[in-house]
């Protein structure tokens, strides 16, 4: 393989990886209210409605087909994919991050998680830390996470699901001592990095929200921007853990963020799930 088709290759599969996150956010959104399957030609047309074509669709769903984040069925001869049983479990719970996240307070205490992985098992430890990070716990150590009390239900769950467990040790508690909390908070999380996220967030969707509420958008203007600001969005909540208001900085912008967000839910979800249906249910 030369070095020019090894670039194409890569920069191929890299365009593929910017288009997952959007497929899959159309899967969630509407694939569950379709008895768990889209056709691949309503999938094809409503990537077209965002502008991805369709080599782009059909080779990023095949990626995904062989993660088993998605799993290919015909229905009634057409041709399709569903989601996974462990995309579906990770998507509800997912919802529940998304559009209900909770607000930790300090009476929440800590979950903190610490394990040890041998050598010979590396994979395991990179599989810990990237779920750990999505579930948004901080670092405190080498080996010890730290989050807000109110995750440690769904930490459990997520790391015996992920086959995780045998790993390690769970503890909940309060911080007792020593040292300014507000100062480890912004040691054990990346808060600029979360500061910026959201600054990004606010400048990009402030004036769409602005301009949907002085007119609301026809059902097509709708999904092209709700899929979108909705994809944006849902890596957020995992990588903020709803940290106590007191520990974060003043006036956090993740709380501005938030609020837009929601409003935009409430403005673009239905009108775009309109579009949708009507893609789903349209006549050959």
């Amino acid at each position: 393989m030369t070095a020019q088709t090894t670039t194409a290759t890569t920069a191929a599969g890299e365009r593929e990886s910017r288009h997952a996150p959007l497929i899959l956010t159309v899967f969630g959104l509407y694939a569950r209210g379709e008895h768990n399957w889209l056709s691949v030609a309503s999938v094809i047309s409503l990537m077209a409605d965002l502008g991805v074509e369709s080599r782009a669709v059909r080779s990023s769903v095949s990626r995904m087909k062989r993660r088993d984040v998605l799993r290919g069925e015909r229905h009634e001869g057409l041709a399709g994919y569903s989601l996974a049983d462990s995309t579906l479990q990770t998507l509800a719970e997912g919802d529940v991050r998304i559009f209900r996240q909770a607000r930790a307070s300090r009476e929440d205490g800590w979950v903190l998680v610490v394990f040890s992985v041998p050598e010979s098992e590396r994979e395991k430890r990179h599989a810990l830390r990237t779920t750990l990070t999505r579930l948004g716990f901080g670092t405190a150590a080498s080996g010890v996470w730290i989050a807000p009390g109110h995750l440690a239900a769904e930490t459990r769950r997520t790391l015996e699901r992920r086959e995780l467990a045998a790993y390690v040790d769970i503890f909940t508690g309060d911080h007792f001592g020593f040292g300014d909390l507000r100062e480890k908070v912004r040691s054990w999380w990346d808060l600029d990095e979360l500061t910026a996220l959201y600054a990004d967030f606010l400048d990009r969707y402030r004036p769409v929200l602005d301009a949907v509420t002085r007119r609301e958008p026809p059902p097509l203007e709708a999904f092209r921007t709700y899929a979108p600001m909705l994809t944006q969005w849902r890596r957020m909540p995992y990588r903020d853990p709803g940290l106590p208001l007191e520990l974060l900085p003043e006036e956090w912008n993740g709380v501005a963020a938030g609020e837009l967000f929601h409003r935009l839910h409430t403005l673009l979800s239905a009108p775009a799930a309109a579009h949708a249906a009507q893609v789903f249910h349209a006549r050959p």
